[in-house]
């Protein structure tokens, strides 16, 4: 089970152009959305480290994500 709420993942599906959303697809988007957002959150706060820094800044965030691609 996800984390994330329901009803704003419906939301997402819907705002891609969907005219029905199961409640198991959006379940599923967030188990994906999770998933990347970990593998985000474990690099920035690597990034964070080797810029010998306990804080984890939106800058570190936005690299880890341009790293991952």
């Amino acid at each position: 089970m996800t984390e994330l709420p329901i009803a704003p993942l419906k939301r997402i599906i819907y705002s891609a152009g969907a005219k029905n959303v199961s409640d198991g697809a959006a379940a599923a988007l967030g188990k994906v959305l999770e998933d990347h957002a970990l593998d985000i959150a474990t690099k920035a706060i690597d990034l964070a480290k080797h810029a010998k820094r306990k804080t984890v800044t939106s800058e570190d965030i936005e690299l880890a994500e341009k790293l991952g691609k």
